[in-house]
């Protein structure tokens, strides 16, 4: 099953961010993108789902400070993108 990827507009401000100023974290970011359309919940990044989210919301590293934040619908096979920048809120 492949799953669609939508973005936040938060987030799709970030990776168009990110492709400018990091282009490291930029090619990171697309592999794991890649990534989350086959199997969400598995694979690079380290994936886990929030302490204090429910179980839809999951987040993966693009580094050692930022993180992709993402919801996962199985029923409509979808994963949001909502947040692609810094971990705990330290942009």
């Amino acid at each position: 099953m492949t799953y669609e990827i939508h973005y936040s507009k938060e987030a799709s401000t970030a990776i168009a961010k990110y492709k400018k100023s990091n282009p490291a974290a930029y090619k990171k970011l697309t592999c794991l993108l890649k990534e989350l359309m086959e199997h969400p919940r598995a694979g690079t990044g380290h994936p886990e789902p929030l302490v204090k989210g429910n179980s839809t919301t999951y987040s993966r590293r693009i580094s050692a400070s930022a993180r992709v934040i993402y919801d996962i619908y199985d029923d409509i096979v979808v994963v949001l993108i909502i947040s692609v920048e810094g971990h705990y809120n330290d942009k």
